[in-house]
């Protein structure tokens, strides 16, 4: 069997896509692998077509328990032998599990890395020739990634001690070249093959919104796509309890998640969220890694999210399947202090000061991405070091109409209202410079004497908004700086004298009086298919997935319900033509489904 075979069969796609080959040769040729995919591009693909035409088994090592079930289940559909090990495993389950692998039972075998050093899995290692070693979501061996794991620092002396070293691949969605190269060096790669296919993911819609009322905003959005999948992350347990049960009253059924449950619950609403019960989940951070649920419409982050790489990650999970999907935060200057308690106070870096300041600087460029009038692809594509296009005529800022206004001289006087205050040994946030240039009245001012300097009330009849603006505007074009303290606060740069001297001309982009385009709908129209018959596919997969006690996706992902809509097949040989029906599926699945289509069309 080659590569292509495999993939029609098994997984019902006659094309690579883009990088998969040459990472299968890497592997098949014995080479280690460093592979930095965006989610949805296809990583597993990549490592599971090697290990199937490999000797032996292969050892994936991954973090989550819900990616290990996931996947596990998808491949024991598509009838590829496959198991993990970890902790939701019965006693007898576990020992079961054991005993078929070390007999050879399985091509794939995930397991946590916390078990790497289990005399049960030495004892597999031992009975089985290892194929290969595949490190998922490979950025959590490093520190300075945003999800740093210590278990996975035990990897690289794993795969030292086998006799005849595997080789070894590493997948990951989200890196930077600093956490690229921590990877390789942990990890100790040897002369890796290196992939990295870009992120952009063009299926992807993405927008900042700023709405006075976040709940009222997200409430609206639930009514326009509602019965949609998706996902709602918030920063905070209470957040996420308020918002689920806000959500269950409006009438919009809704799973919730947080490190707070106990591990019966959150199991529970979970299996809710997978299995279709309940559309919406609302979560915290702690939600979500590994989870391969392929028909996730939407990702609204209710609160802004701690740096560049969650974010993209965590909007990532929207849209696997190819199809068209909304990523969409919900900003207020709240959500930075917030963050800014959270790394300072959360416990997480140990007290490591490097660490703290370090995830301040990354909390800096996540507002940047918030308050940006530019591009937002453009904004993720150039923070990972892609070539970004000025507008990619897909983001909330690229489809708003602007118009770019001359504001040198308002930055003129914000600039001015930081150095007179600097000047009088003050240092001040956003909302306090604000309120001095409006004229406020507030006891504050008063006591600080900030209502006798130059500046105060000189922007009185200047919307507090478009002084906000402008003001994020001047720190990210660094004209200002924030100092990210336990209070965050407005401080002069180097290029700051350029805007008091007069020198520099400062032009931004503005909104125009034109309603604003909300979705990815908007940005790419979709292809157009019978909604009747894909409402029918849909409810015919949800029975057999019920039957087979799988998520529907498991049983095909939407994308391929799609393809059905546009081929129609009504014969096993057209139903192997649907993007997704491999050989084991069709056999499994495909009468029912062109049994159905038949009688759509005889309608």
């Amino acid at each position: 069997m080659n590569k292509r075979t495999a993939l029609k069969k098994y997984f019902g796609y006659t094309q690579f896509r883009p990088g998969q080959e040459d990472t299968i040769d890497a592997l098949l040729a014995g080479r280690d692998v460093l592979a930095v995919m965006p989610t949805g591009a296809g990583k597993s693909l990549c490592y599971q077509i090697p290990a199937l035409m490999s000797g032996g088994l292969a050892l994936v090592i991954s973090p989550l328990i819900s990616l290990m079930k996931d996947q596990v289940h998808a491949l024991r559909e598509a009838g590829i032998p496959a198991a993990y090990l970890n902790s939701s495993l019965s006693y007898s389950e576990y020992a079961e599990t054991v005993a078929d692998a070390a007999a050879g039972a399985y091509k794939i075998l995930y397991i946590a890395p916390e078990r790497l050093s289990r005399d049960d899995t030495n004892h597999i290692a031992a009975a089985n020739p290892i194929s290969m070693v595949i490190i998922d979501e490979a950025h959590c061996v490093s520190q300075w990634g945003h999800d740093f794991r210590p278990g996975y620092l035990a990897i690289a002396d794993f795969i030292g001690r086998f006799k005849k070293r595997p080789p070894a691949a590493a997948f990951t969605a989200t890196a930077t070249k600093k956490v690229r190269a921590d990877i390789g060096t942990i990890l100790k790669l040897r002369d890796p093959y290196i992939l990295v296919t870009g992120f952009d993911r063009r299926n992807l819609y993405f927008a900042v919104q700023k709405p006075k009322d976040k709940t009222a905003a997200l409430l609206e959005y639930l009514r326009n796509h509602r019965g949609a999948s998706g996902i709602v992350y918030c920063a905070t347990r209470k957040n996420v309890e308020e918002i689920s049960e806000k959500l269950n009253q409006q009438g919009f059924p809704a799973a919730k998640y947080h490190a707070g449950m106990d591990d019966r619950e959150r199991h529970a609403y979970q299996d809710d969220f997978i299995f279709d019960r309940k559309p919406v989940m609302v979560a915290t951070n702690a939600f979500g890694m590994g989870i391969d649920k392929s028909n996730v419409s939407f990702v609204i982050h209710y609160n802004m999210p701690k740096n560049i790489e969650s974010y993209y990650q965590e909007a990532g999970r929207a849209g696997r399947d190819g199809s068209q999907a909304d990523c969409i935060l919900l900003y207020s200057g709240q959500d930075v202090r917030i963050n800014t308690f959270l790394i300072q106070n959360s416990g997480e870096d140990g007290g490591d000061e490097d660490r703290i300041a370090h995830n301040l600087e990354l909390l800096k460029y996540m507002t940047f991405y918030a308050t940006t009038a530019g591009c937002l692809r453009g904004f993720i594509l150039a923070y990972f070091g892609e070539a970004a296009p000025d507008r990619c005529g897909a983001c909330s800022n690229c489809l708003r109409e602007t118009e770019t206004k001359d504001v040198s001289l308002e930055a003129q006087k914000i600039v001015s209202c930081v150095y007179r205050a600097a000047q009088q040994g003050r240092r001040y946030g956003k909302a306090m410079i604000t309120d001095i240039l409006r004229g406020g009245k507030t006891e504050k001012i008063r006591q600080s004497g900030m209502d006798r300097i130059s500046t105060y009330g000189i922007m009185a009849d200047t919307d507090s908004r478009k002084i906000r603006a402008i003001m994020d505007f001047l720190v990210e074009s660094r004209y200002l700086a924030v100092d990210g303290g336990e209070y965050p606060v407005i401080i002069p740069t180097e290029l700051s004298g350029k805007i008091l001297s007069g020198t520099e001309r400062i032009e931004m982009e503005f909104p125009a009086e034109t309603p604003e385009k909300s979705s990815a709908a908007a940005a790419q129209e979709p292809a157009v298919i019978d909604q009747d018959l894909f409402a029918e596919l849909k409810a015919l997969r949800t029975r057999l997935a019920r039957d087979a006690r799988v998520p529907a996706y498991i049983v095909f992902s939407d994308a391929a319900l799609r393809d059905m809509c546009r081929k129609l097949p009504v014969t096993r040989e057209m139903f192997l033509e649907v993007s997704g029906a491999g050989a084991v599926k069709t056999e499994k699945y495909g009468d029912v489904f062109i049994e159905l289509i038949k009688a759509w069309s005889g309608r």
